[in-house]
C-alpha cells in the first residue's frame, strides 16, 4: 500500500515555499490568481474552469482523469516553464 500523505510531500522540505512561489507565478502569468497566502488556491480556480467539483477537504468523490486533470494543468505549464528556463539559460 502507497503511503499517499508520504508521497505528496517534497524530496527537500525547505523548498516547499519556493515551489508555492513557482507555481503562482506560472498560474499567474496564465491568467490566473497570485495568492500567496493561500498557494493551493489555483487548483480552485482551474477546477472550476474545467468543471470539475473540487472542494477543499475530501474529494474522494472525484474520479482520476478529473484530478489528473487539474494537477495536470498546474504541473504542466511548471514543467513547461521550467523547460523554457533551461533553454534560456543554455543559449546564454
Amino acid at each position: 500500500m502507497i503511503d499517499l500523505a508520504r508521497k505528496k510531500r517534497l524530496l527537500v522540505p525547505e523548498a516547499q515555499q519556493a515551489v508555492n512561489q513557482f507555481k503562482n507565478k506560472v498560474m499567474a502569468q496564465q491568467g490566473y490568481t497570485d495568492n500567496s497566502n493561500e498557494p493551493d488556491q489555483v487548483k480552485f480556480e482551474v477546477a472550476k474552469e474545467l468543471n470539475i467539483p473540487l472542494k477543499k477537504g475530501y474529494n474522494g468523490t472525484l474520479t482520476s482523469k478529473q484530478a489528473g486533470e487539474v494537477g495536470g494543468k498546474i504541473g504542466g505549464s511548471m514543467v513547461k516553464e521550467m523547460i523554457r528556463m533551461a533553454q534560456q539559460n543554455l543559449n546564454k
